[in-house]
């Protein structure tokens, strides 16, 4: 190698790459799904009228900043990546040596093996039934199943090329979805563009009597705002790469308070736009809202807006989405709760390498089982558990953690707030909608507390393991984070 000869080393680790513009993408890229372009109704449904559907997008924007606030304080306390994991980590291990363990175990068992493989899955399916469907109007004589087999196609070739990406390099990682969220954040500026012209054109009878039919039923109430609070989920994009964002300690901050108010600018203003235009009846009855109004505001050529939208949307979506959970099994290898050889770093690329492959191959088992939208209910109202965990592990820090360095703090009175909302969604789906899916999560949870007992605590090895670990380094070029590499 070239340095060979002078004998320069460089250490073999993650690196910082990701600045405030890249940081605040990361969070736009996760928060902009393919739902405000398909179907944002349930909210609508719930609240009954336009005006108060709007508060309650309003407010959901306010609530997730400040639970991102709370996590901005977390990351500068504990500067890893990892987000909630790591600070489970770090604020209940002390707690016991055997139970402080169990709450990042579950947190990282949940996250790596179910929810997180489950939902690229979901995206990349999204990605491929709109990038097939400007091309529906050529394909009327084609069989069912031919179609099928066609969709199935291209969303293990976008899995691959998301994997791909990963694998390569965070530069390319960086450059790939910094041209994504701009592209789809052009798409919502876009339909808010042509909702004020359409105002403009002095069509408003849709906006008057704006509280007419407002709900006062508490339980729809309630459902309109954990419909809204789940449609903003993903605020903690940029705490989950901590380890990889320049000046970690100002730009995680800089990144919330930027990117979130943008997430709630845009949410609201597509709703409005997409209510001046359509019924009620035909928002919540529409299976796409964005191609009815699309197809009733701009000309026919402007069709293939919503299905862009999507398609860049779901691909940005589930490449952030796969980055931030391979670092997830990054920290969890280093504190052995995962194999270590996830932890293993590209000696080249300098890329989770096993991590990102081994995420692909989880998406890719869920591509092929085909339905999946049951499995992440089975398990995705535990993301608000672990939310409101986190927010424990921030009042405990602050006692146990009185004198580390904290560039700001967010108000008490924050953390509380937010863990009383994420008791409140993690309970109304059950609740509302008992089902013997939250018994199969209780299993896996289970399930996961005897895996942690036997080859955590226990720390249980076998020869299968260690040869493991040793095909892995050599198929994929990794070692150790720490490594010094000759140059």
């Amino acid at each position: 190698m070239a340095g060979a000869a002078t004998g320069t080393k460089n250490k073999v680790a993650l690196k910082r790459r990701l600045g405030l513009f890249s940081a605040v993408n990361m969070i736009l890229a996760v928060m902009i799904g393919s739902g405000i372009f398909v179907s944002p109704a349930k909210t609508l449904e719930k609240s009954g009228s336009i005006g108060f559907c709007l508060i309650i997008w309003t407010s959901c924007g306010l609530l997730s900043l400040l639970g991102a606030l709370a996590f901005a304080e977390l990351s500068a306390v504990v500067p890893r990546s990892g987000a909630e994991y790591a600070y489970f980590i770090e604020a209940f291990m002390p707690l016991h040596r055997y139970f402080g363990q169990i709450p990042a175990f579950i947190c990282s068992w949940v996250y790596v093996m179910v929810l997180r493989p489950a939902e690229v899955a979901v995206v990349i399916l999204t990605f491929a039934e709109y990038s097939v469907q400007p091309f529906s109007g050529y394909m009327k004589d084609v069989p069912e199943e031919s179609v099928y087999l066609v969709k199935k196609l291209i969303s293990i070739l976008a899995l691959g090329s998301i994997t791909y990406i990963n694998l390569t390099s965070v530069k390319l990682y960086v450059r790939v979805q910094n041209i994504f969220t701009i592209c789809k954040v052009a798409a919502c500026i876009l339909i808010i563009v042509g909702g004020v012209w359409w105002l403009g054109t002095g069509r408003t009878e849709l906006l008057k009597d704006t509280f007419k039919g407002t709900t006062a039923s508490p339980r729809n109430i309630a459902l309109a705002f954990y419909s809204g609070l789940w449609a903003y989920d993903g605020w903690t994009s940029a705490t989950i790469v901590t380890e990889e964002v320049k000046r970690p300690e100002v730009n995680i901050l800089r990144s919330i308070l930027i990117a979130v108010p943008i997430i709630t600018i845009l949410y609201v203003g597509m709703n409005l736009m997409y209510m001046s235009v359509l019924t009620i009846t035909e928002i919540t009855k529409a299976p796409a809202v964005g191609v009815l109004w699309v197809e009733r505001v701009f000309p026919s050529w402007l069709g293939f807006v919503i299905p862009l939208g999507v398609t860049l949307s779901t691909f940005g979506c589930g490449l952030t989405v796969q980055f931030g959970v391979s670092r997830l099994c990054y920290v969890a290898g280093q504190e052995g709760h995962l194999p270590k050889v996830f932890s293993f770093v590209h000696i080249h690329k300098l890329t989770p390498a096993v991590a990102v492959a081994f995420q692909g191959l989880l998406t890719l088992i869920c591509i092929l089982l085909g339905d999946i939208v049951e499995l992440i209910e089975f398990s995705s109202f535990l993301t608000w558990i672990f939310y409101g965990m986190a927010m424990i592990a921030l009042i405990i820090l602050r006692r146990t953690k009185a004198d580390a360095h904290r560039p700001y703090t967010v108000p008490l009175v924050i953390p509380w707030l937010v863990l009383l909302i994420s008791i409140f969604l993690a309970t109304v789906p059950i609740i509302t909608d008992p089902s013997p899916k939250y018994l199969f999560a209780v299993a896996f949870i289970l399930f996961g507390i005897v895996i942690y007992h036997f080859y955590v605590h226990k720390e249980a090895e076998n020869s299968l393991m260690r040869n493991f670990t040793y095909v892995m380094q050599v198929m994929c070029l990794v070692v150790a984070p720490g490594i010094h590499q000759e140059d």
